[in-house]
């Protein structure tokens, strides 16, 4: 069941005002992001570099694209699991989703405009590419507070070098009685961060260390920063990847993107991290490999792939 006692999600303001680099707010909000990572695995961010016009013009030109011809919308394939087009099934009759490969690269998102659209969209590649590259920049701003925190700013620069991002759009159908309320069944995100943002229809729910589900609901300029199991595994089973779903209710559809940074490099946990209180966990690994380890066997979808595959 929600826990209607349980505290809401961590809220942390990340507004240019509020963290300035070096600052004694900086170097706290570091602080804070990290335990908010280490204990619920995820935070709500507050950041206003997403404009409220940007906001508007990418859910307008996204509901558009799920009104496109099935034929149209099964254009956009991909040969890694979970980075195409979906469509409603048996399991999540209410999901449908698209995705975008490199998405902060224009090009890319061009190409993935020119698929859909090959007589030209440019309103919808033009907000998808600026929110990508805005909320792109969040993430990066995250990674390296948790950086900076652990004492490992020494390794950021190649991180961020290797570092690409996928952007998947979603629709969750208004449920009608027959198909239930499941819009995403519970999973953790295999990928280093996932930045979520929505329209004005809540769902997301997130599942707390002790079992509890704890609902986020959504405010003007709020984004859900989430850990996925690659983060767990860098940082040696100190930040938690939680479990999360989306439960629908009420007539109206909800939309989301989320912006899922993956790393193209070998991931490593850092040597500072590794002590005789936390000795090392995890081996190095290759995300796509993970990806296709969790892919080969649905049961793994609740579960922690992570420790399967490379754990020590």
């Amino acid at each position: 069941m929600v826990s209607k006692t349980l505290p809401e999600l961590p809220i942390i303001d990340l507004t240019i005002v509020n963290v300035k680099p070096g600052s004694s707010s900086w170097i706290s909000t570091c602080k804070r992001i990290r335990e908010a990572l280490e204990d619920y695995g995820c935070f709500v961010a507050i950041y206003d570099k997403v404009s409220f016009n940007l906001h508007n013009e990418v859910f307008s030109v996204i509901q558009k694209m799920f009104e496109l011809p099935p034929e149209v919308k099964a254009r956009n394939i991909s040969n890694i699991p979970y980075h195409g087009y979906y469509k409603p099934g048996p399991i999540m009759p209410l999901l449908e989703s698209f995705g975008i490969e490199d998405v902060t690269l224009h090009d890319k998102t061009q190409s993935f405009t020119n698929l859909l659209w090959p007589h030209g969209n440019q309103p919808f590649c033009e907000a998808v590419h600026e929110y990508a590259k805005q909320v792109s920049e969040l993430e990066r701003m995250v990674t390296k507070m948790v950086f900076e925190s652990y004492g490992v700013e020494k390794y950021l620069d190649s991180h961020l070098n290797s570092t690409t991002y996928l952007l998947r759009i979603a629709k969750y159908g208004a449920p009608q009685e027959e198909e239930g309320t499941i819009g995403g069944v519970a999973h953790t995100d295999k990928n280093f961060i996932t930045i979520l943002h929505q329209n004005d229809v809540d769902g997301l729910e997130v599942q707390t260390k002790d079992g509890h589900w704890v609902p986020y609901e959504a405010f003007p300029h709020s984004f859900v920063v989430m850990a996925g199991e690659v983060f767990l595994a860098w940082s040696n089973n100190r930040v938690h990847a939680p479990l999360h779903r989306v439960t629908m209710k009420g007539n109206k559809p909800r939309y989301s993107v989320a912006l899922f940074s993956r790393s193209k490099d070998t991931i490593e946990t850092p040597k500072e991290l590794v002590d005789d209180e936390h000795p090392l966990l995890f081996k190095p690994f290759d995300y796509m490999r993970l990806l296709k380890f969790y892919t080969e066997d649905v049961t793994r979808m609740a579960f922690c792939t992570i420790r399967d595959y490379c754990g020590v």
